[in-house]
This record gives structure tokens, sequence and C-alpha cells, in this order.
């Protein structure tokens, strides 16, 4: 458990500059262990793969709206 979440930042962003962009492989490699894990634990595939569907689209329409207004200014 984090006891001190300004001191696990701190660490985090100086690991981050010192470690510098992480390459696409490892990043592929990541991802994938822990989809892997999320279908071990049963919470990856969803049972209800359209569930949640309406906020993702209602997110995206607001998203869209913002761009096409910070295009236009």
């Amino acid at each position: 458990m984090v006891k001190d979440a300004e001191l696990l930042k701190k660490f985090e962003e100086r690991l981050a500059r010192q470690q510098g962009p992480l390459p696409r492989e490892k990043a592929v490699a990541i991802f994938a262990g822990m989809w892997d894990e999320a279908v071990a634990i049963g919470v990856l595939p969803s049972k209800t793969p359209m569930d949640g569907i309406e906020t993702d689209i209602k997110l995206a329409q607001i998203l869209n709206s913002c761009l096409k207004k910070s295009s236009q200014g």
C-alpha cells in the first residue's frame, strides 16, 4: 500500500526521465502480459461487450466537438 503518494509520483517521474521513452516492443509486451493476467483472473473478455457503449459514444461526441471548436479558433 502506498503511504506517500507524492513521494511515489516523484520517484516515478525521476525514473521515467532516467530511462527515457519506453520502446514499442516493451510496451506491447507489458500490455500483452496485463491482458493475459486479466484473462486469467476472469476480468477479460467482457461477458457483455456492449456494456457502457453509450458512455463511450457520448464521450467521443464531446471530444470531437472540442476538437472542432479548437481548430476553428
